[in-house]
């Protein structure tokens, strides 16, 4: 598991038997052999960008500016061109093109947005329909900025539009279609967290071996740093700091949270959120806060807010049967929760 860097920082007894002359000795080699192959300008670089609405972050180890330059470039370069292809707001976007003809024929789409419809609805699958793309029927009858709901009459019209079964993709073709008018889909569950992996692979492409890359609540990680592991927050919900600090390594860890997008209706004093449960239309109500730990951020993504919408006891049911995936749910009341494997790690 993620957590298991740990044994590589316990030192034996017998190691600690070895003669002191001859360690110092071999010690003093390594180190002088280090400095001389070490690059005079490695180091950490950093940035920051906004892509796919919301703020994208790199951190990464290179020798020299310029090679960190090239392949914080080609992050940035690498977000915005996902979000040309999946944004539901830009209409050349192929996933607009998607939702404007996919009910009248099946509509032609690259690889890789048959890739990604593929992981959705797996996860749709296993969740039994927590996870559903095809949200986005009701999802655009909200403005969070404005403060604005649908009314029920509003979403009972738009409630048989989503059914992720209402997608159907020929594979071979590289086709997708609507079974009925009125479905429309939106990957914001899942895009991200592609975005995040794509970019990993870039960087893996150009030699790198520690990175980092964030977008929004989506984080993957490459390699450690540098002998230390990556220390990844868990926010409290209800404040800025951070309620869990996490040793991280080679992983990937999304936080889907109700404090992120949303507003309190002043009539009926309920928080109104983007995670919205597919078989109502409303938002869901049983976490402020659900952390996925696994090998890629899409699928960390995608079941962070299926387990938020399932609730602590469906979702750790989900998890628990899932190798190697971990959860760390916050409740509707604040409460800890966590996955199986992770709940014993802490025990011991």
């Amino acid at each position: 598991m993620w957590y298991a860097f740990l044994s590589r920082f316990s030192i034996s007894a017998q190691a600690l038997k070895t003669d002191l002359s001859t360690l110092s000795t071999a010690c003093a080699a390594f180190i002088g052999l280090a400095l001389y192959c070490l690059p005079v300008n490695a180091e950490w670089y950093q940035r920051t960008a906004t892509a796919m609405g919301t703020e994208i972050s790199v951190e990464l180890w290179a020798e020299g500016p310029d090679t960190a330059a090239r392949a914080m470039d080609a992050v940035v370069e690498e977000m915005h061109r996902v979000e040309q292809k999946f944004s539901p707001y830009l209409p050349d976007s192929e996933l607009s093109r998607v939702n404007r003809e996919a009910a009248q024929s099946a509509v032609p789409v690259s690889l890789e947005f048959i890739g990604l419809l593929q992981q959705a609805q797996k996860v749709s699958k296993l969740s039994h329909g927590a996870f559903d793309v095809s949200y986005a029927a009701a999802g655009k009858l909200y403005d969070f900025r404005a403060g604005i709901k649908p009314g029920d009459h509003q979403l009972s019209e738009q409630l048989p539009n989503i059914n992720y079964q209402h997608i159907t993709i020929a594979a071979a073709e590289q086709r997708v279609s609507f079974s009925q008018a009125g479905v429309s889909i939106d990957f914001g569950g899942i895009a991200k967290g592609h975005a995040v992996d794509r970019c990993i692979a870039l960087l893996e492409k150009k030699g790198i071996k520690n990175a980092m890359v964030s977008a929004g609540g989506d984080s993957r990680l490459l390699g450690d740093k540098r002998g230390r592991p990556w220390v990844t927050g868990i926010k409290n919900p209800r404040g800025e700091d951070a309620l869990l600090l996490i040793p991280l390594q080679d992983v990937a860890i999304s936080t889907s949270g109700d404090y992120e997008r949303y507003f309190i209706d002043e009539f009926d004093q309920q928080r109104h959120h983007h995670i919205l449960v597919p078989s109502t239309g409303r938002s869901a109500d049983r976490a402020r806060s659900v952390s996925i730990i696994g090998p890629d951020a899409t699928t960390t993504d995608a079941l962070s807010t299926a387990v938020f919408v399932m609730g602590p006891e469906a979702g750790l049911h989900l998890i628990n049967s899932l190798s190697g995936i971990d959860a760390i749910i916050i409740d509707d009341d604040g409460l800890l929760h966590y996955s199986a494997d992770l709940q014993q790690a802490t025990d011991n």
